[in-house]
């Protein structure tokens, strides 16, 4: 069945309704799939959000490369898994994006503080755009997507000192020269990040809502950092699927051993 385009100012409206804060931090995670169609299609989304944000807001999303073998360049480095709204915001004029393999993008107010220089080998750390977001007071936006797209857990993961990890690695530039760096992610399937669904509700922390065609959640990093973190502390592999559902949850449990 075909749906209707959803004008930009109806999507400004279910935006301010569902709690966006004008001049605040929002770092969003979409599906336009699911979201659309919209009103000029996902250039007409990011005009919305920036619209409900205001000139003092600041608009953050993935950037990441989906390519390790190839030196990131922020110029030019396309994010194809993270999809085409994300795609199409950080080619967008006056979007700055950082310059690591797990970029991230963003514009207004604060956009040059969340994207500076962040360790390659951390990805979502204090030190990382999510980790200075959330330092900010941001608010995160599910649009489509669940809690298994959420970076910010992957911080709260880092904060409680998770000692799991999957072997990953990128390439970067030294010297001008292409260089393979190795190091130990914390990383997972991630499907089970939707029990932060669950941990949000119980205390009220977390709203539900539509914008465009998709189902909306927004909620604080901050508040989605203290449930996860807390948790963890009580179950380091909450996140984890028991042995033998998951490969990359199973290799998360034996660099435990």
């Amino acid at each position: 069945m075909n749906r209707h385009s959803v004008k930009r100012d109806t999507l400004v409206s279910q935006l301010r309704e569902l709690g966006v804060r004008p001049g605040g931090v929002l770092i969003v995670h979409t599906a336009y799939s699911r979201a659309g169609p919209v009103e000029d299609g996902p250039a007409g989304l990011i005009a919305a959000l920036r619209e409900a944000l205001g000139p003092d807001g600041t608009l953050v999303m993935p950037s990441m490369s989906s390519d390790d073998d190839t030196p990131f360049d922020p110029a030019t480095t396309p994010c194809p898994d993270m999809g085409v709204v994300a795609e199409t915001f950080w080619r967008s004029p006056g979007v700055l994006r950082s310059n690591s393999p797990h970029a991230f993008a963003a514009v207004g107010l604060h956009a040059a503080e969340i994207t500076a220089s962040h360790p390659a080998e951390i990805p979502h750390g204090p030190d990382s755009p999510v980790g200075r977001a959330c330092e900010l007071d941001a608010q995160v936006l599910l649009l489509g997507v669940g809690h298994d797209a959420n970076t910010t857990i992957h911080l709260a993961e880092n904060l409680a000192g998770v000692r799991y990890r999957l072997e990953k690695y990128v390439t970067v530039l030294e010297d001008g020269r292409p260089v393979r760096l190795h190091y130990g992610e914390i990383d997972h399937c991630c499907q089970r990040f939707s029990l932060v669904d669950r941990w949000l509700d119980e205390r009220g922390l977390q709203k539900y809502g539509s914008v465009g065609h998709g189902e909306a959640r927004l909620a604080r990093a901050r508040d989605i950092v203290e449930v996860a973190t807390e948790r963890l502390h009580a179950e380091e592999t909450v996140f984890l699927h028991p042995p033998g559902v998951d490969e990359e949850c199973d290799e998360a449990r034996r660099s435990l051993l």
